[in-house]
C-alpha cells in the first residue's frame, strides 16, 4: 500500500515537474505572488528537481525519497501560505495551469504524499522492485497507478476549476 501511494505521488510530481517546463507562466505567477523567485530559469529548476526526485526515488528507493519528502513538504508548505495569506491566486502553479486554484486538498494530498515517502525512506524499500512481484510484468498495477494519478489530478486541478467557475456569474 505504501509503495502504491508513493508511486502515484511519484508519477504525478513527474506529470507537474514535465507541465512547468511546457508551460511555466501559471507557476511564474504563483511564485511572483508569494514573492518567491519568479524567473523562468526558478521555474524550470523546479520542474526539473521534480522530475528528478520522483524518478530517483522511484528506482533508487529509501534515500532518494528523502528528496520527495522536502518536494512535497515545500508544496505543502506554499500553499498553506497562499490559504493563509489569501494571496490572489488564479493557479498554485503545480500543474502548469493557469485554473489551478490552492485549496485545502493540496495541502492535504502534498501532506500524504510526503509521509508516504518519508515511509519509504524509513522502511528503506525501493518502490520499483513492487512490480517483480506483481502479476504479468506489473502492468496491471502500473495501470492501477495510472488510473490513481488520473483521479488525483482531477480532484486537485480540475474540481476546484469547476468549482469556482460554478460560483462565478
Amino acid at each position: 500500500m505504501l509503495e502504491g501511494w508513493f508511486f502515484i505521488a511519484a508519477a504525478l510530481l513527474m506529470v507537474s515537474g514535465g507541465m512547468k517546463l511546457v508551460d511555466p507562466a501559471p507557476t511564474r505567477g504563483a511564485l511572483k505572488a508569494a514573492g518567491l523567485p519568479a524567473g523562468r530559469w526558478a521555474v524550470f529548476t523546479l520542474g526539473f528537481a521534480e522530475i528528478t526526485a520522483a524518478a530517483a526515488g522511484l528506482v533508487v528507493g529509501a534515500w532518494a525519497a528523502g528528496a520527495v519528502v522536502l518536494v512535497y513538504s515545500g508544496f505543502a508548505g506554499f500553499v498553506a501560505y497562499a490559504l493563509w495569506r489569501r494571496l490572489p491566486l488564479a493557479s498554485c502553479g503545480c500543474f502548469g495551469k493557469a485554473d489551478t486554484p490552492p485549496t485545502l486538498g493540496h495541502v492535504v494530498f502534498n501532506l500524504v504524499s510526503a509521509a508516504a515517502a518519508a515511509g519509504i525512506v524509513v522502511t528503506g524499500r525501493v518502490p520499483v522492485d513492487v512490480l517483480a512481484d506483481q502479476p504479468l510484468w506489473g502492468l496491471p498495477y502500473l495501470g492501477y497507478v495510472a488510473v490513481g494519478v488520473a483521479v488525483v489530478y482531477l480532484l486537485l486541478a480540475e474540481l476546484p476549476a469547476t468549482l469556482q467557475a460554478g460560483r462565478t456569474p
